[in-house]
């Protein structure tokens, strides 16, 4: 009633006053998914005249399709043109549910039967008690494939509950999901276990199920109160019923102020027990029972008192009547690995929290507890304010985190200046406090919950309602939009609050009086398995409906003041007078309502989801596009579109958003309006499936014409490529689902016809699998479609047909049904791959017929080559892969199916990689990562096929050796197919051992040639698998048919360059190849080729094969005799001594992890001197001069700090104060201190950088550090490295062994003039 459309006078109060004695109670006609009533039993034999078009709109004529169903009673003249978005009707009930309903209905009183039932998130089931009979049944699954499981109520609770009838028993139920699936969020998976525990409120009867769905676990458990427990069966005589006053008056009065009546019940699995769970129900006297349940049976007791449990001594005074009033459980099913769960129980001012320990004899601990209804605001709402009355907690709902709570709260005011009364709804949110410690024990300190958000008030000022009104209401939080609620009231309404522009707006779903009243609401699941999906609601008599979240945001307003009950809704009241209160309760003027919807979708439709992104020139240009294409099919003209559609820029988008890829979309995506649902599976045999989709082929073909005609293909062509594109793969897919569905007539006749075909066989099989995930994805993902069939929505969503590659991968397991016998899973997979290749190969040969049509392809990426339908195929190639790789020993001739579904399969899937690759190159984007996976799997495909050649052959000859020339023949036979498909694809290794396998050089010259890549294409891999296999004479002297090629492949391969160049009597260039090997690291590529390299095979040197290559180089240049080969031979040696001191290095080094880690790498020049400085004993120091010495000048120059650190080392080893002192004690001679001084280190160093003997490599040391100092003052810290005397001058003994120091070097470099331009120097 909250709604603003408008409904015209109902009729219905002329029906109010229909005679109480009448015996047919006039109810709603036959549902449109069922059959006509002439084929089956209707609720209602009668009819009704003038039926109410008030509320919600009910499915009472025949549903042609979506927009058929809204009535135009919804509209009146002031808002005629704001087309709002309805609820969506998803489903009747089960045939079993309305022929209960008929019976149950004739047999009671007129208007007093009560009808229980609900609806369970996790489990996606409906139940419904009508009579003595339970119904379950999927509001999931679409109509024709309801499974609807009927139980009856045992004798005992049936009587029980019939002597109370006129009390208005209810029912509270709980679902017990033994499969341990997610099913709302599940699209293949069936429940195939589960248990059901039913509690009759006042009776307090449990009856358990322990399993529905099999027949031994159909048989219920019974437990009834005992004779201790407070009465609460009626006095009154076994099949009498009151007064009808008396029923009407004390329903719902008597049903909550029972103080013994049960309010609410949750279970949950005990883990590890089979078909074991426990059970927990509060009273409304605050008792906590639990109930024990098994296959044995049901064990009851009470647990405890809510009201006056306490925590560290704290307790509350008994609570007002009808508390506690709701238990929930805090995650919505057992966490893997727990065997504990945490519940919440909400009373009259506080929230506890409890924590079950699940086993057959169940602990209980109280966690904590908080006031949300005291003396500080921030605890949740304040009491005791001016005007406050009594403040009511009605219901509670946790989110699927576990973290937020959503309280219902009803609170009674008295306005102190008119002093008249009013209720106030609200919503209190509240979480947990960030950074709490949940692990921790005591909770009695400090607060657990923190209000999330100021409290939301639904209706501030509504009427004010009995107290049993307000305890018949429940909270339902998680549907769309985000952050809604639902509030269901006990007399049949349900109102949808949601928080938008700071203020609260509501949505009302209700039905007609005679339609029923919604027993309940759930959220409708997303297939993403996001937290919120579409609000759905349980209706008594109208089935199951849909309120999707548009409906929501643009018929949702303000809150007007009157209540949530159905008393005064639309019903009662004419279509003005509703309207005009409606405005004046929100505070707007007529047509605000509509203007408000208005503006929700254009100006802020980014912050809601699943709302388009149309504004009004768009609406403007499609209307346009729409009336011209429609004269065109009329008369064929197209006089001034063109201009025409400019003119409303209707050319300005691109892509989805195109006016013109937006009417193809609407072209092939068209519901049949003659098609229908009651047929069920059967609709993919009927010819009228083929007729629609070939008449969609035929418009969209006229639509193409129009294009071209009115010149907008060219504009589209110019201006929108991928708009185009997007209207030309509509036309790739309808065809593709055209041959798709010959496809799926041709293997439903192929079932009929087999030896053991049963009912169901023309609707069996992988494909018919498919496509029913895929239609109840599709079903899912829009609530529009919820009121059609599978295989009906699969068939018309053209546009979307990528998603049949995304279940190919997601639910390829299912499909497949892996476990049954290998045969059946062969026939499955292969079913599949046929259809893959089918909707491919379709598209392409749509796309080469009409080449002419396309935009230039430059950056576009194809439909079929997009990651999405890539995946999905190739998770049936490697299932097939690995049915091949795991079947030793099965029949030869299945693995021949197999393989020939295949190898088509392999080429689709690789010309979709070719796609994705070449329009990555085109668009300049890094495509290396694709291209990679691209070869991964292309030589995956194609070796197991080739292999499984190999297999097929040698089956046939493995008796026979002497028939080598057949078996060739028949190998080269039946790879011919592969072959092409290797050659397309470049799959050099299947090439490769084919052209092995066959000992054809020819055919392996012929692919050498026609494969001429950017880096020697085929001849490369030929010529690297000659090298891995060691074949270098062949190598060579094939390249010398293919030089180019070769000489690509040896700059990569120096290690056979050389011998080419010998080959080639380049002994020079020989030389300088092997000369670089020798000293090449470990890696022999640069940074740029290693960004190009294809997997080159690294060679690794040892130093004794270094040397040895050094020594070829020097006989290769003395070979060579060129200009400079002197020269070359000098720095062969001298790298041969490098080498030599390398080993010598390595030889002095102690064993520790860092010389096992060098091993025999060579290491450079610089690395062997700091391992030399690093030992600091004499051999290795002297080692350092040694590699200085033979390395080059400018190695020297550039490293010269390295130098002078040697330098240094060298002087820092002997004791120089001590030698000093010891010369004056001692007195030495000139021949005792030579003596002494030429066992230093210095005086070695000396000789071997600076001796007239010293050998070295390029000039000497004197051009990188001098001997002796040019000046003799001190030098600076600037000049401290400019000769071998200054670093002697920064020494700490300098000052008192200077001269000693200076004696040794300078006898050490041999030089007579020790003492310099002043003579000798002394001693003393």
């Amino acid at each position: 009633m909250f709604s603003p459309s408008s409904r015209k006078k109902s009729t219905y109060s002329s029906l109010k006053d229909r005679n109480v004695n009448q015996q047919k109670t006039p109810l709603f006609d036959s549902s449109p998914i069922t059959p006509v009533a002439g084929n089956r039993n209707s609720i209602n034999d009668g009819s009704i005249p003038n039926r109410p078009q008030s509320g919600t709109p009910a499915p009472w004529a025949s549903r042609l399709s979506v927009i058929a169903r809204i009535p135009s009673a919804k509209k009146n003249e002031k808002m005629e043109n704001v087309d709002l978005p309805q609820p969506v009707y998803v489903g009747d009930f089960p045939q079993a549910v309305h022929d209960e309903q008929t019976s149950f209905l004739r047999n009671s009183v007129p208007g007093e039967a009560c009808i229980s039932g609900g609806m369970d998130k996790e489990t996606g089931l409906s139940w419904m008690i009508c009579g003595s009979k339970l119904f379950l049944w999927s509001y999931l699954s679409p109509a024709a494939s309801k499974r609807c499981v009927v139980l009856d109520l045992p004798a005992d609770v049936s009587d029980i509950c019939s002597r109370n009838a006129y009390l208005g028993d209810t029912w509270l139920l709980c679902l017990i999901n033994w499969d341990n699936v997610h099913q709302s969020s599940s699209i293949v998976n069936q429940l195939t276990s589960a248990g059901v525990i039913l509690c009759n409120q006042r009776s307090r009867a449990i009856v358990y199920w322990p399993d529905i769905y099999s027949d031994d676990g159909a048989t219920p458990r019974i437990s009834l109160a005992s004779s201790e427990e407070p009465e609460i069966i009626s006095p009154m005589g076994h099949g009498r019923s009151p007064p009808r006053q008396l029923q009407s008056e004390n329903r719902l009065e008597r049903l909550s102020t029972n103080p013994s009546s049960f309010n609410s019940l949750i279970a949950s699995t005990i883990p590890f027990n089979h078909h074991a769970c426990v059970a927990l129900a509060t009273s409304s006297n605050g008792e906590l029972w639990q109930f024990i349940c098994t296959p044995a049976g049901v064990l009851r007791q009470k647990v405890c008192d809510i009201l006056s449990t306490s925590i560290s001594g704290y307790s509350h005074p008994s609570g007002s009547k009808g508390y506690p009033r709701s238990l929930i459980w805090r995650f919505p099913s057992l966490l893997t690995g727990k065997s504990n769960r945490q519940f919440f129980v909400l009373t009259d001012h506080e929230i506890q929290c409890f924590s079950i320990q699940l086993s057959p004899n169940p602990t209980l601990l109280k966690v904590w507890c908080h006031e949300i209804i005291g003396t500080d605001n921030e605890l949740g709402i304040k009491k005791d304010l001016a005007g406050q009355k009594r403040i009511w907690p009605l219901d509670i709902q946790v989110d699927e985190r576990g973290k937020e709570l959503t309280i219902l709260v009803a609170i009674f005011c008295k306005d102190r200046l008119s002093s008249s009364s009013y209720t106030e709804y609200s919503l209190l949110t509240m979480q947990y406090k960030s950074g709490l410690d949940e692990t921790s024990k005591d909770f009695t300190q400090g607060r657990v919950l923190e209000k999330k958000s100021p409290i939301q008030v639904i209706i501030p000022k509504a009427r004010v309602e009995e107290e049993e009104f307000l305890f018949s209401m429940k909270l339902r939080v998680g549907g769309k939009p985000s952050g809604s609620a639902i509030i269901l009231s006990g007399d049949g309404t349900a109102t949808v609050s949601y928080f938008w522009r700071n203020s609260t707006r509501l949505y009302q779903f209700d039905l007609p009086y005679d339609a029923g009243k919604v027993i309940d609401a759930s959220v409708f699941p997303s297939t993403d398995d996001t937290e919120e999906g579409a609000w759905v609601v349980l209706t008594e008599k109208a089935g199951v409906w849909a309120i999707p979240e548009k409906a929501v945001l643009f018929g949702g307003v303000e809150p007007p003041e009157r209540s949530l009950s159905r008393k005064g809704s639309s019903n009662e009241k004419s279509p003005a007078e509703e309207n005009k209160n409606l405005l004046n309760a929100a505070g707007v003027s007529p047509g605000k309502a509509g203007l408000d919807a208005r503006d929700v979708g254009g100006k802020q439709r980014s912050g809601f989801t699943g709302v388009a992104g149309k504004n009004a020139q768009d609406e403007e240009a499609e209307a346009l596009l729409n009336r011209l294409f429609h004269d065109f099919l009329l008369s064929g003209q197209v006089d001034g579109s063109l201009e025409k559609l400019k003119n409303v820029r209707a050319f300005e988008r691109d892509g989805e958003t195109n006016v013109f890829a937006r009417a193809s979309k609407s072209i092939v995506d068209s519901l049949a309006k003659h098609w229908t649902t009651t047929r069920g599976a059967e609709i993919v045999s009927l010819a009228v499936v083929s007729n629609q989709l070939i008449e969609k082929q035929q418009k969209h073909e006229k639509f193409l014409q129009f294009l071209a005609l009115s010149k907008c293909h060219e504009e589209l062509c110019l201006e929108q490529r991928h708009a185009l594109q997007i209207i030309l793969e509509d036309g790739e897919k309808l065809i593709g689902m055209i041959q798709l569905r010959e496809l799926q007539n041709m293997i439903s006749q192929s079932h009929s016809s087999s030896q053991h075909s049963s009912a169901n066989a023309g609707v069996s099989g992988s494909l018919w699998d498919l496509i029913q995930i895929v239609g109840e994805r599709a079903r899912r993902n829009a609530v529009l479609l919820m009121d059609r069939d599978n295989a009906e929505v699969f068939y018309s969503k053209i546009s979307n047909l990528e998603e049949v590659f995304y279940c190919l991968d997601k639910h390829l397991d299912y499909i497949l049904n892996v476990g049954q016998p290998f045969k059946a899973q062969v026939q499955r997979v292969c079913e599949l791959s046929k259809a893959c290749v089918t909707l491919i190969r379709s598209a392409m040969h749509y796309r080469n017929e009409h080449h002419v049509w396309y935009p230039p392809p430059d950056g576009l990426v194809p439909w079929y080559s997009q990651p999405v339908v890539r995946d999905g195929i190739w998770s049936v190639a490697s299932f097939m892969i690995k049915i091949l790789d795991d079947s030793s020993g099965i029949d030869l001739s299945i693995k021949s199916d197999i393989c020939s579904h295949l190898e088509v399969l392999a080429d689709v899937v690789l010309e979709a990689y070719v796609g994705a690759i070449t329009a990555k190159i085109e668009r300049g984007e890094e495509y290396k990562g694709l291209s990679d996976e691209y070869s991964r799997k292309r030589d995956a495909l194609l070796d197991s096929l080739y292999q499984q050649i190999k297999v097929f052959v040698n089956a046939r000859f493995q008796d026979s050796g002497d028939e080598k020339e057949q078996k060739d023949m028949i190998l080269r036979e039946l790879s011919s197919n592969l072959l092409s498909v290797a050659r397309r694809h470049e799959a050099y290794r299947t090439l490769w051992n084919i052209c092995c396998d066959l000992n054809d050089s020819a055919l392996l010259k012929d692919l050498m040639n026609e494969s001429m890549g950017p880096r020697g294409g085929f001849s490369y891999f030929v010529f690297e698998q000659l090298n891995e296999n060691g074949q270098f004479p062949k190598l060579l002297r094939l390249g010398e048919e293919f030089p180019q090629e070769l000489v690509i492949f040896l700059k990569d391969h120096s290690d056979l360059m050389w011998l080419h160049e010998v080959f080639l009597h380049q002994y020079s260039g020989a030389s300088k190849t092997l000369h670089g090997l020798a000293l090449s690291g470990d890696e022999m590529f640069s940074a740029a080729e290693k960004e190009t390299e294809l997997d080159l095979r690294k060679t690794v040197y040892t130093l004794p094969q270094r040397k040895r290559l050094l020594h070829l180089s020097k006989i290769a240049a003395i070979a060579g005799k060129d200009a400079d080969y002197e020269a070359d031979i000098e720095r062969i040696d001298a790298d041969l001594k490098i080498l030599k001191s390398q080993e010598d290095i390595l030889n002095l080094c102690p064993d520790d992890m860092e010389k096992q880690k060098i091993g025999h790498r060579l290491l450079p020049p610089w690395d062997l001197v700091r391992l030399c400085l690093k030992g600091q004993t004499p051999e290795l120091l002297l080692r350092a001069f040694d590699v200085f010495a033979w390395t080059s000048s400018s190695f020297r120059n550039s490293n010269k700090s390295l130098l002078e650190e040697c330098w240094k080392s060298a002087v820092d080893h002997d004791d120089w104060e001590k030698l000093y002192h010891f010369s004056i004690a001692e007195g030495w001679s000139d021949e005792d201190t030579i003596r002494v001084l030429q066992k230093t280190m210095l005086f070695q160093a000396a000789r071997r950088c600076y001796g007239q003997e010293s050998e070295m490599y390029d000039g000497g040391f004197d051009e990188v550090l001098p001997l002796r100092q040019e000046n003799t003052e001190l030098p600076s810290m600037k000049d401290s490295g400019s000769s071998v005397e200054a670093i002697l001058m920064q020494h700490k003994d300098y000052s008192d062994a200077g001269k000693l120091m200076l004696t040794t070097l300078m006898w050490g470099s041999a030089q007579v003039d020790v003492g310099g331009k002043d003579g000798p120097v002394s001693m003393e």
